[in-house]
């Protein structure tokens, strides 16, 4: 969080120095069941949400692999979600003898309380009138609301980790240092990629970055940040190929394993209400928030963005990355521990970070020179396509023919650091007492080995 409010101190505003960004939401009419009633909503989006959720992934991974999925309960199987939660409702709860009792029984509380907090600044829409009351489609907004969208997921990792270590159990434990080593990771690469939108928009405010969004989407001009963020908000909810903190193959369950009944339904409800949260902040931030899309947004000088209807083009924002989670849960396999961690912190967070410095200059030479965006988008996008021409005239450097190799080649299982077996013509080295009989024989010893098994190390 330090190292994303100072690079936001370095960088030139776009209202000025020393000016700070309004909040577009005017909220100077509501009143206290106004604010009630919006909380109340929001719960009730992200709970349905959550059990539309959890049939829609497994319908989509089942047609990805070729098979129905649920459809016995209810009309297309909508009603399994809901099954699975009675069941979970209504399951013996057990609490581990040897764990720490409050931390244990807290642990799955925190993480929910956190996944819910974030929706509370994210804008479903414009000013509408609910029973008379003039009243944007947010329940608050402030000067730096993306930073409390932060903070509430790092506080919400407290969660995992303390669900972890209060298990007193050894594959909790790693689960919850595994999940650790995660968020530092690829919080920190997350934050980055969102500097560049704040530099743009000239504000942290949520209402005011979907304002900024009228003429264009931030994810046009600002791609490589958007596919940071893509990859970080998968790494960030312990979604596959990133689901390294509640691994089956090595950890039984992860941080999850000691928990049973309802306390495990908290940890999985918030898994999936943090998917929903990642998904509205890329949608606030990239996809124009509430914003129709073009050319639906032109239409009758801008009547589908208005009213009502600004909630079901964010809704449908929102499914469209969930829509990602899924498809990507069902296509990519898990990485291994080193290879999750090389990609964040040698991959995401350099390329995060260059990316800001080339922002930075751009957004200077805009207000120095006075040079409008697109203008500077098309030199830039003519530049690149220059760049990709020219790699394509360049003559590639033909590498030279390595001679065929006419026996078996002798191969170093250890040579990585880690057992691998040999390939099809790889053999393996004879072992070390082999070679000792195969010396003494040659030598005319006759206690050496007869076989050729055991000169071969079999």
């Amino acid at each position: 969080m330090s190292v994303l409010v100072t690079a936001l101190g370095a960088v030139p505003s776009a209202v000025g120095d020393g000016a700070v960004a309004p909040v577009t939401a005017d909220f100077s009419q509501d009143v206290f069941w106004v604010w009630l009633l919006k909380a109340v909503a929001i719960i009730v989006f992200l709970l349905t949400s959550v059990l539309i959720a959890i049939w829609f992934e497994r319908r989509v991974v089942g047609r990805m692999q070729l098979r129905p999925g649920p459809n016995v309960h209810g009309p297309f199987g909508l009603l399994q979600s809901l099954a699975d939660a009675m069941k979970l409702l209504v399951k013996e709860d057990i609490t581990v003898k040897a764990a720490d009792k409050l931390v244990y029984i807290l642990a799955p509380m925190i993480a929910v309380l956190c996944s819910l907090l974030v929706y509370a600044v994210i804008p479903f829409g414009p000013e509408v009138s609910i029973f008379g009351v003039v009243t944007p489609l947010q329940l608050t907004d402030f000067s730096v609301a993306v930073l409390y969208i932060l903070a509430c997921a790092a506080v919400g990792v407290y969660g995992i980790v303390l669900g972890g270590w209060s298990s007193n159990s050894t594959y909790p434990l790693l689960g919850g240092v595994r999940s650790t080593a995660q968020v530092i990771s690829y919080e920190l690469a997350m934050g980055l990629s969102l500097v560049s939108v704040f530099i743009m928009a000239g504000s942290m405010s949520t209402s005011q970055i979907v304002d900024s969004q009228t003429q264009v989407w931030w994810f046009l001009p600002l791609l490589p940040a958007f596919v940071i963020y893509v990859i970080s908000m998968v790494g960030e909810t312990n979604r596959l190929p990133f689901d390294l903190p509640e691994a089956e193959g090595e950890l039984v369950g992860g941080y999850t394993t000691e928990y049973s009944s309802m306390k495990f339904a908290w940890f999985f409800l918030a898994e999936y209400i943090n998917m929903l949260n990642v998904s509205a902040v890329a949608t606030t931030l990239f996809f124009g928030g509430w914003r129709a899309p073009w050319p639906i947004s032109a239409i009758n000088d801008g009547m589908f963005n208005t009213g009502w209807w600004p909630v079901l083009w964010f809704v449908a924002k929102v499914w469209l990355f969930m829509f990602l989670f899924v498809w990507i849960r069902g296509s990519v396999l898990r990485f291994r521990y080193d290879q999750f961690m090389k990609i964040g912190w040698k991959v995401l967070i350099p390329a995060a970070l260059g990316w800001v410095v080339c922002v930075t200059l751009v957004q200077a030479a805009r207000q120095l020179w006075d040079v409008d965006l697109r203008t500077l988008l098309f030199v830039l996008a003519g530049l690149v396509a220059v760049g990709l021409v020219a790699s394509f005239l360049v003559p590639e450097k033909k590498p030279e023919p390595t001679p065929e190799p006419t026996g078996p080649q002798e191969f170093d299982p250890f040579a990585d650091g880690y057992p691998v077996p040999p390939l099809p013509g790889q053999v393996l080295p004879p072992s070390p007492r082999a070679a000792r009989r195969l010396a003494a024989t040659d030598a005319g010893d006759p206690s050496g080995p007869e076989t050729p098994l055991e000169v071969r190390g079999g």
